[in-house]
């Protein structure tokens, strides 16, 4: 089944200057690789959540006070460093 798609200039441009480099044979595979790039991120991000709701369910959690205070002594102290 064919797609039509408006990719705008920039992309349309990032896809014409790959195929002509040939880095890539046509433009269809040009967005058949974005298209499984998206895919893999997308089951990355998936296997995070099942990894994060599990770890909650079996308690390996820390509470966010704790958590936010630590990530607050740790960039107010970058900050700092970063000044001196």
């Amino acid at each position: 089944m064919a797609i039509s798609a408006e990719l705008g200039e920039t992309l349309e441009k990032v896809v014409n200057d790959l195929v002509a480099t040939g880095r890539y044979n046509s433009k269809s595979e040009v967005l058949r690789e974005g298209v499984r790039l998206v895919q893999e991120r997308e089951a990355r991000l998936r296997a995070a959540l099942e990894r994060g709701l599990q770890d909650a369910e079996e308690g390996r959690v820390k509470p966010l006070d704790e958590v936010a205070e630590r990530l607050i002594a740790k960039y107010r102290n970058m900050a700092e460093t970063s000044h001196q």
